[in-house]
């Protein structure tokens, strides 16, 4: 089991995590972010919390929260605190929606996928396929008020944060520099509690970011599109915005992300020698050259090399 008790406090209050999702294994692009993520606390002495991002639990798999630990620890990622689960979490998102809804900043949406299509169809907007599509504001009432009881309101509806006009949001990546996205226009007001009601991804990441105290974002750089709307609730919920940084993507054969949707294969821990081959290929993704790759390296002396070596501004380059 992994030290769960820094012998130090950071020094400059580093407070980083990687939050997998536990719908399998953790394949090479996954241990990509969990390398980098582990490197940079590291490097910066900083602690690395591990989070289970389990709010969606109809896509969880049963037991790849245990695979996904026994991983990491046999790569020599240790964690810095007990983990966490989101799913153990709710109150906390509830609370988090009762407040925004306090400050007249959501409201209730019963559109479908398909009424949400056809209504952009309508307006001669074509949404690729397996893109998201901008929600064309349909549920949003012209004044947004309190809604006091929620029994009152219509069944199977979502909760959608309204948007301001012209929210146009820049921010900066530590590894790609200026990032910026006008939400209005490629997003729209988007959705923190489903119709299901499960808490999304944007609620409870920005939530839980908050509630652990983390000042440092390391993650791939399939998330980049979510970090202006992160940001812009942080701002609203009055929360600090950390520090982001978004790594290259492990791609396939066919140019397509590297996931479990795409059936990527599992890494393989099952000894050192296998571990320490499946960090040499993240690291390399990520721009390390020159570590060790003698027989007679142990992963922890691997992984002290690969923090001494570990560069933000190389894997922009």
């Amino acid at each position: 089991m992994p030290n769960l008790k820094n012998p130090s406090p950071p020094a400059d209050g580093y407070r980083g995590r990687f939050a997998p999702s536990p719908t399998g294994p953790l394949h090479a692009g996954s241990l990509v972010a969990a390398l980098g993520s582990w490197l940079d606390a590291r490097q910066n002495h900083g602690e690395w919390l591990l989070r289970i991002e389990d709010v969606d639990a109809p896509r969880c798999i049963p037991g790849a929260d245990t695979e996904i630990m026994r991983q990491l620890l046999a790569c020599g990622l240790t964690w810095d605190e007990e983990p966490t689960w989101q799913s153990e979490h709710q109150e906390r998102y509830k609370k988090a929606l009762e407040r925004l809804n306090g400050l007249q900043t959501v409201y209730p949406c019963t559109c479908s996928r398909q009424s949400i299509a056809n209504a952009l169809e309508a307006r001669g907007v074509a949404t690729p396929r397996n893109q998201e599509m901008v929600y064309p504001g349909s549920c949003r009432p012209q004044e947004i008020h309190v809604y006091e009881d929620e029994k009152t309101l219509p069944a199977e509806m979502a909760w959608r944060l309204a948007l301001p006009q012209d929210l146009t949001l820049q921010f900066e990546d530590l590894a790609l520099g200026t990032q910026s996205q006008d939400l209005n226009r490629e997003v729209g007001d988007f959705v923190l509690r489903r119709r299901d009601g499960v808490f999304t991804y944007q609620l409870a990441v920005v939530v839980d970011d908050a509630e652990q105290g983390i000042t440092h974002i390391v993650r791939g750089a399939d998330l980049l599109n979510n970090t202006a709307r992160q940001i812009h609730l942080q701002h609203v919920l009055g929360y600090s915005t950390p520090s982001y940084l978004h790594l290259p993507l492990v791609l396939d054969e066919h140019g397509e992300k590297l996931s479990k949707q795409t059936l990527a294969n599992a890494i393989h821990t099952d000894n050192a020698q296998q571990s320490l081959q499946e960090l040499r290929k993240a690291a390399e993704h990520l721009g390390l050259r020159d570590l060790p790759d003698g027989k007679s390296t142990s992963i922890a002396e691997w992984l002290l090399a690969a923090t001494q070596t570990w560069d933000r501004k190389i894997i922009s380059s």
